[in-house]
């Protein structure tokens, strides 16, 4: 799986190396314990409904960028800090990549995942 970003007609892939957290138990431990993610990494929560979602950065000892969308279009677009950062965001999906993965999506963006 691929997720790719799409923005004016431009298409860039953000990551190649796609996990999605599909049980409560990926969903709760996200990327807490973690050393490190490849730059091509990205972790995708998906929920069943559009709803306020949040992320915390507890025991992730690295910087991250979070996406929130509904549907594919990018709702919000956050860099989370190690250790102490949150966030809270209306999405169906959330997205978190490495830090600076994201720096040119912005919120109004489509971002898909690809076979």
């Amino acid at each position: 799986m691929r997720l790719v970003h799409r923005q004016n007609g431009a298409q860039s892939t953000l990551a190649s190396n796609v996990e999605t957290a599909d049980s409560f138990l990926s969903q709760a431990r996200g990327l807490m314990f973690r050393g490190s993610v490849p730059d091509d990494y990205a972790l995708v929560f998906r929920f069943d409904d559009a709803d306020r979602h949040s992320l915390h950065m507890v025991f992730v000892p690295f910087d991250i960028d979070a996406l929130w969308l509904v549907g594919d279009e990018v709702t919000k677009k956050k860099r989370l800090s190690a250790w102490t950062g949150i966030g809270f965001g209306m999405a169906d999906t959330v997205v978190e990549l490495p830090a600076g993965a994201a720096d040119g999506v912005e919120p109004g963006d489509l971002v898909e995942i690809a076979e």
